[in-house]
């Protein structure tokens, strides 16, 4: 992975751990009562998509990847890890701002309460500027290899800040799987990777644990491996990604490296080869003996999970610049990819930094006005309310007026924004808390939204 790319969606990476490296078209708007869930849980995608997730103070996701051990009667396992800077707790340190965080996992049988393995580390991350801790991206990754017996496992993960008192547990049941004969590894994401030759060695890895990447920007990258056992050990592979419906989107022939057994291969696809959203890739062996598949998603942020070109659009209908929305939307297929590139770099208002902080800024607002206004019959960034606080801010005084009700009997909430000398009121006509601008406001609201937008 490029720096150029890291910088330009937020995927420069701090790696930790003891790795061997470390290191279609549609309307614009939704339709009325359709909710975008992925934007504001990204810890559901990741658990539908079968990854181990840590909520609370300490948010992760995490995934284990298996690969043949020395003998058939042993399993490498890959625990890899992401988490974001803004999660942990940073204290200067000289020239610098450290955060410290520890890992810890077991790998219990189905069976028992003891641990066939454990891990339990202490990391540090370095950053040489205060904006540098702000990340909200996946910045720090933590990988290790541990061996295990095949078998079923409760796998269990708790990240804690030791800076702080924030921490994440996530646990799940997993197989790790016997690999005793002639078959492939399930594909494992990855951004770069070197097989091994022997048996006993670990490969190379740096491993993409929440296998997601910025649409149009960056390689999908899959590391497999494929053993003889006592059979020839497949030479070659063919390649493939799917989508949810399993419509085929790519095919490619891949040729493995080495041979006696084991051989292993690294397949790339290029940006802007792939559409938005959730796929799958699969490994086969030509002659159908085995097929193995791992999922990823490609969205527009690594932040803020939207996995469809049509709900980027939705989701951005209230976006200041609507030229490049516009642009976005006439995009022919084939150059949607280029023209994001292009509407990435043109609004980034600090492009030294790998975020958008002006299309991070916007997604926060129709995150609080999802929350906020959610008891109006409809998703609350879809209410007038949430246009309003989306578009023009917190607003400097909310008052609810005559306790509640003015002479007619309606609702009444007056919202005041006292630098664009603007007063905005909402009324409830029906009873039902589904406030609405008045026309009079309606009108005021245009007026110092122009305002808004000519100023920037």
């Amino acid at each position: 992975m490029t720096r150029r790319a890291a910088a330009l969606c937020g995927l420069f990476l701090i790696v930790a751990g003891c790795a061997p490296v470390q290191r279609g078209s549609s309307d614009d708007a939704p339709r009325p009562g359709t909710a975008v869930p992925g934007l504001f849980d990204a810890s559901a995608v990741y658990r539908s998509m079968g990854f181990l997730v840590g909520g609370g103070s300490l948010p992760f996701v995490a995934s284990v990847s298996y690969l043949r051990g020395p003998t058939p009667d042993s399993t490498f396992a890959l625990l890899a890890l992401s988490l974001a800077n803004q999660a942990l707790t940073f204290r200067r340190n000289g020239n610098e701002f450290l955060a410290a965080y520890r890992v810890e996992a077991a790998f219990r049988a189905d069976s028992g309460m003891v641990p066939v393995q454990q891990i339990g580390r202490d990391e540090e991350v370095r950053v040489r500027s205060f904006q540098e801790t702000l990340r909200g991206d996946e910045s720090v990754i933590y990988q290790q290899f541990v061996t295990l017996p095949p078998g079923v496992y409760q796998v269990q993960v708790v990240v804690r800040d030791r800076n702080g008192p924030a921490f994440a547990r996530g646990e799940r049941v997993d197989t790790a799987p016997r690999f005793a004969g002639r078959g492939i590894t399930r594909p494992i994401a990855v951004y770069e990777a070197k097989g091994r030759t022997h048996l006993p060695a670990y490969p190379a890895l740096l491993a993409n644990p929440r296998a997601t990447l910025p649409y149009g920007v960056d390689t999908v990258r899959f590391y497999v491996e494929a053993y003889g056992g006592d059979r020839p050990t497949p030479a070659r592979l063919v390649a493939r990604i799917v989508d949810p419906g399993r419509r085929e989107l790519w095919r490619d022939t891949v040729t493995l490296a080495g041979g006696g057994g084991l051989a292993s291969g690294m397949v790339a696809v290029a940006p802007g080869r792939l559409p938005v959203g959730r796929a799958a890739f699969e490994a086969i062996v030509p002659d159908g003996s085995d097929t193995t598949r791992a999922s990823f998603l490609l969205s527009f942020s690594n932040q803020w999970v939207i996995t469809s070109f049509e709900e980027l659009l939705g989701m951005l209908r209230y976006f200041e610049d609507q030229r490049w929305v516009d642009s976005l939307r006439k995009a022919p297929v084939d150059r949607r990819s280029d023209v994001w590139q292009s509407f990435w770099k043109a609004t980034d208002p600090v492009p030294i930094t790998p975020e958008n902080e002006r299309l991070d800024g916007y997604f926060r607002r129709v995150q609080q006005a999802n929350l906020r206004f959610q008891n109006e019959g409809e998703p609350g960034w879809l209410t007038d309310r949430g246009e309003v606080l989306i578009t023009l801010g917190e607003p400097d005084e909310v008052l609810d007026l005559s306790n509640g009700l003015d002479r007619s009997g309606q609702r009444v909430i007056r919202w005041a924004y006292t630098n664009l000398r603007v007063v905005l009121y909402f009324t409830d006509h029906g009873g039902f808390n589904r406030f609405r601008l008045t026309p009079t406001s309606r009108a005021e609201y245009q007026r110092a939204l122009a305002q808004v937008r000519r100023s920037r």
